[in-house]
């Protein structure tokens, strides 16, 4: 982790968690929330290890793990300022553990979408109401402090750099894989811990599927090249995607990138603190309807991008919700044409009063 990194405040979390049990919106208030979900463990504590419970009760929160990681957790807790008390259990007395503390607890909140049924079931058979909660630990990660911008922005600067720096490479000649692993080599030795999925190198007609796997195939002159690439700085990942041409292409491929490139734009200015998520991806579909494509955009216009590579909020037809000051979100608008190529073009953002401020910043003028 670059030193220069704005610290993140992960004090107040819990504080901001116990509030929201208090209320829990459309479902039931809860007295204490077991969270099994590892990514929202490591927001509110700081812990990044691969085997944990957390107890937020009213009073205290519990951090229970195993012994491979009783030196790290204790560090990693006392690092991030959270006021939790780490315990140290053998795996199989961990339940009997958790259920000491679940002990006085009148209603105990369960996350529903990352407890298995077996956890569930064995929880349930205390006498206390058992709840399943949806989103609590999510609905505060949607706004980002300064120190989760810093990470991000850091995480989206690594793969700039490494992007101008395999730029010569994106030549007739090379193979999906190898560019993509070239790609992934400099973006670690750019001090990020990984990428924050599996590259994206997709050339000629492999450019119309969305998410292709880079493969053999050599790229030739004519081809559309889409290059999806992300790193993670600190467990905060970032998300970008650039369209490229090799050599002269066909008037059908400039079209295209022209009517994304229109179509990302129009998403990005409408980008900005209560417009609705939805709003955003209208606008990328509205361009590309004026130029005859929208049916050939086949995914959401974005995500939210955070601990996880795709979290709230959606950015897409249908989504419920409403863009806040401190979110980052993508937008990326593509379309594909099965059999010629596709066009993608993303940039990660954060929203902002007025707007929105870009976190990547690689060139957009690869087509000619």
């Amino acid at each position: 982790m670059a030193p220069a990194l704005a610290p993140m405040d992960v004090e107040e979390r819990l504080s901001r968690l116990r509030a929201v049990m208090s209320e829990a919106g459309a479902q039931a208030p809860v007295d204490t929330l077991v969270v099994t979900n590892l990514t929202n463990i490591r927001y509110l504590t700081g812990f990044t290890g691969s085997a944990a419970v957390l107890v937020a009760a009213p009073d205290a929160t519990s951090l229970i793990t195993d012994g491979r990681y009783a030196e790290q957790a204790s560090t990693q807790v006392r690092a991030a300022g959270a006021e939790v008390t780490v315990e140290i259990v053998p795996g199989p007395e961990q339940h009997r553990r958790l259920m000491a503390l679940l002990g006085g607890t009148r209603r105990v909140g369960l996350e529903a979408e990352s407890i298995t049924w077996a956890q569930a079931r064995r929880l349930a058979e205390r006498p206390a109401e058992t709840v399943a909660t949806a989103g609590l630990v999510e609905g505060l990660r949607l706004v980002k402090d300064r120190g989760e911008v810093a990470r991000i922005a850091a995480a989206a600067a690594i793969v700039d750099s490494a992007l101008a720096e395999v730029g010569p490479m994106i030549a007739p000649g090379i193979t999906e894989a190898d560019l993509a692993a070239e790609l992934d080599h400099r973006i670690r030795l750019g001090g990020a811990e990984r990428t924050s999925f599996e590259t994206i190198v997709a050339s000629g007609p492999n450019s119309a599927l969305p998410h292709a796997r880079p493969g053999g195939r050599r790229l030739e002159p004519g081809d559309l090249v889409v290059i999806d690439v992300g790193a993670i700085v600190d467990g905060y990942c970032s998300d970008m995607t650039r369209t490229f041409g090799i050599g002269e292409l066909p008037g059908r491929s400039v079209e295209l990138y022209r009517a994304v490139e229109r179509a990302q734009r129009a998403g990005l200015a409408a980008v900005r603190a209560g417009v609705a998520a939805s709003a955003v991806d209208a606008a990328c579909r509205q361009s590309l309807e004026a130029d005859g494509l929208a049916e050939w955009f086949t995914h959401g216009t974005g995500h939210g991008v955070g601990l996880d590579i795709h979290e709230a909020p959606r950015v897409a037809a249908g989504a419920d919700a409403t863009l806040a000051a401190g979110s980052v979100v993508t937008v990326e608008p593509g379309v594909y044409l099965a059999g010629h190529g596709g066009v993608r073009i993303e940039d990660t953002v954060v929203v902002t009063d007025d707007g929105c401020e870009p976190l990547t910043h690689s060139s957009k003028a690869a087509v000619s």
